[in-house]
């Protein structure tokens, strides 16, 4: 499981560098026919900007699979492994009660506007909205999966999911190159 979601994320990855270079171009396009041509792409602005919900929605799911997001651990570090582990199952436990809803959520946008189209392009919003699904099953599945690690003694003494600081290499990155 655990290369099948390192496979998964290596190509989240490589799918946010490509929409990454497809906003460029869409924008930096658009910038030259509008100063140079006085002319312009009308769905460039709109594209970008879904391109950029998606690339973040995307970010985030390499981000928690990374243990890569910023949090603040000074009190669970300081406690006994036992009580370590507790707080990071309960903390898991929420996390995938927040993802739960999301996921409800998300769906429930992509249902109510299966029917609504963009004002340039004409694509339906629910492709917008799916960003949701796709980050909320992702993250079940990812949290699900350290969650089992967890309680199963497999994890070590209750490795942390975040980091003090951003220049901190992420944990889970550091032990895999061992």
């Amino acid at each position: 499981m655990n290369r099948v979601l390192d496979v998964y994320c290596r190509a989240l990855s490589a799918l946010c560098a490509l929409l990454m270079a497809a906003m460029v171009i869409l924008v930096f396009g658009n910038v030259v026919l509008r100063y140079a041509f006085s002319t312009g792409w009308l769905i460039s602005e709109e594209l970008s900007r879904w391109m950029f919900v998606w690339m973040v929605f995307i970010g985030s799911i390499v981000a928690l699979r990374d243990n890569a997001h910023l949090g603040t651990d000074m009190v669970v570090v300081r406690l006994p492994a036992g009580a370590r582990r507790v707080c990071i199952v309960v903390a898991q436990l929420i996390m995938l009660y927040i993802s739960w809803l999301m996921l409800s959520g998300s769906w429930s946008q992509v249902e109510i506007n299966a029917g609504t189209e963009a004002p340039v392009s004409g694509l339906s919003l629910s492709f917008l909205y799916f960003c949701g699904v796709v980050f909320a099953v992702s993250t079940l599945v990812i949290l699900l999966y350290e969650l089992w690690m967890n309680l199963s003694g497999r994890r070590g003494n209750g490795a942390l999911m975040v980091q003090e600081c951003a220049d901190i290499e992420p944990a889970r990155s550091a032990a895999s190159r061992d």
